[in-house]
């Protein structure tokens, strides 16, 4: 399997996808004209990862904002992530927000209440 590296954009998140460490880091703005084409990529490339994952996956989101498209690609992304979870594999989704961000917060409790794996709120202090 290969790094997936996505540059990020002004509309578009930094997205870092790597199998030999198991981590997922997900920045930025996502606001692209096409959530569904931008996110594709991932969800490939995390459907051959389930295949052979690390044992310990990490995911780290650290959004300053989305669009509701992009909400729904980011909800199929962490159901490839529960399928990981139901094949007994560690994973674990790290979601940052800004001390005086409620809505991303509350994006963030929106997701857990969802998603069957275990989210960790990481407020970030400036």
């Amino acid at each position: 399997m290969e790094l997936l590296n996505i540059e990020g954009t002004p509309k578009t998140p930094t997205i870092v996808l790597n199998p030999s460490t198991g981590v997922i880091d997900i920045k930025g703005r996502s606001i692209p004209e096409n959530s569904i084409e931008f996110y594709r990529p991932v969800v490939e490339w995390l459907d051959e990862y389930i295949k052979n994952p690390q044992s310990n996956t990490v995911v780290n989101v650290q959004l300053e904002y989305f669009n509701t498209s992009s909400s729904k690609c980011i909800l199929d992304v962490f159901k490839k992530l529960e399928t990981l979870k139901k094949n007994q594999k560690d994973v674990v989704i790290n979601w940052y927000y800004e001390e005086d961000d409620e809505d991303m917060l509350e994006a963030g409790e929106d997701y857990e209440s969802i998603i069957k794996v275990p989210f960790k709120m990481i407020q970030i202090v400036d």
